[in-house]
């Protein structure tokens, strides 16, 4: 997948993708129903999946044609593919789910073509599985939903203008439509055909939805972490959202990532190592959304901990073991394995193994260049790293 693809997919399924806009309206729902969804997706945010299902089906079971209940019980699926990409054992059911959820909409915009439910939850689930083709590489087809997502979005942001949780499908769109072009210069002429963007209106609308959305607010202040973090670039904000999330819900192993990374890219490794320890014995125990993935970033980032303490034959140890599991995981050399060679190669001259270190460094230059690590391999060989 090049990067233009990716950028322009991004732009358009990103719009209507967040689970809390399509909460926004629950016409003909009593309170008891109400209060099943927000359980449930507390659930759902913290990975308890099978509680979210037993309280969506309570949604379905008493608005059989509301499709409020369908789409949350999408949503477990959905979080089931988002915590474990590599596992498609679950991808069918999601796709069915989609499907039920459409079919629930059109019935409702059969009658009324402007009814508010149908428009935001077809909105919705036509994003979602936007982003799951994404996940699975089915670009032209994301683009596609992404584009009816959006149509549908703004639309919405129409009917009812003043409704706190449509800022967050606004605030979503304003920010990414000028974000992404600046990123990837060769979208900028697909987005001539679309309305401009501003991500300082996009960052206002969802400060105000994290603040004042009665459904959406806890999906704001994700998109905010994720913005700040991947593209603001500014991890004072990102650990605060972060660490307000982790609060929350403990279990999610996401928000837990995002405070650990915010701590290494802060420079905080006492914090850093207790966070990324936390993560590994997840891990270790198998709990819902740690896998060996997220066991290599931590083991990577306790390595380097214990690197900057001085402990190199413990942070060797833990590197080691990153390097096996980035065999196990990647066909070819990943980013994690290049970086960890090189700091091995570090922690070698370090230790006075000069001959060990340049083996690393040369190591290194066998593989792609990621993020300068030619540059500083070569920059090793020449000097050893520390002197």
């Amino acid at each position: 997948m090049n990067r233009f693809l990716l950028a322009f997919t991004a732009i358009l399924f990103l719009v209507a993708a967040p689970t809390a806009t399509l909460n926004a309206q629950w016409a003909l729902m009593r309170a008891d129903a109400d209060q099943a969804v927000r359980v449930g997706v507390k659930h759902i945010y913290n990975l308890e999946f099978d509680s979210a299902s037993v309280e969506f089906q309570k949604v379905i079971a008493a608005y059989p044609k509301h499709p409020a209940g369908y789409f949350l019980d999408a949503m477990v699926d959905w979080w089931q593919i988002v915590t474990d990409p590599r596992n498609k054992k679950t991808d069918e059911r999601f796709l069915m789910k989609v499907d039920k959820v459409l079919t629930v909409c059109d019935a409702m915009l059969e009658e009324n073509p402007s009814d508010i439910v149908g428009l935001f939850f077809k909105g919705g689930i036509i994003g979602f599985r936007g982003r799951y083709r994404v996940n699975r590489d089915e670009w032209i087809k994301a683009a596609s939903d992404g584009k009816d997502a959006l149509d549908i979005v703004m639309k919405c942001s129409q009917i009812a203008p003043g409704n706190k949780d449509v800022l967050l499908g606004t605030g979503i769109y304003h920010y990414f439509a000028e974000a992404i072009p600046e990123r990837y210069s060769m979208v900028k002429p697909l987005m001539s055909f679309m309305p401009p963007g501003d991500k300082r209106t996009g960052i206002q609308e969802l400060k105000l939805a994290a603040a004042q959305a009665r459904y959406a607010s806890t999906e704001a202040k994700v998109t905010l972490l994720q913005l700040y973090y991947g593209f603001e670039k500014n991890y004072v904000e990102a650990l605060a959202i972060a660490e307000q999330l982790v609060q929350e819900y403990p279990k999610n192993s996401m928000f837990k990532a995002y405070m650990a990374r915010c701590y290494v890219y802060l420079g905080n490794y006492e914090k850093m190592e207790a966070a990324w320890r936390d993560i590994l014995i997840s891990c270790i125990d198998k709990k819902t959304g740690y896998d060996y993935v997220t066991a290599r970033e931590a083991m990577f980032y306790i390595g380097t901990a214990l690197m900057n303490r001085g402990k190199y034959d413990d942070a060797l140890t833990y590197l080691y073991k990153c390097d096996e599991f980035c065999r196990k995981l990647d066909q070819k050399p990943s980013g994690w394995m290049i970086m960890l060679n090189n700091r091995v190669g570090n922690i070698y001259d370090l230790q006075g193994k000069r001959e060990l270190a340049i083996g690393q460094y040369n190591k290194v230059l066998s593989w792609d260049d990621y993020f300068d690590s030619h540059k500083y391999a070569k920059q090793f060989i020449q000097k050893p790293f520390g002197k």
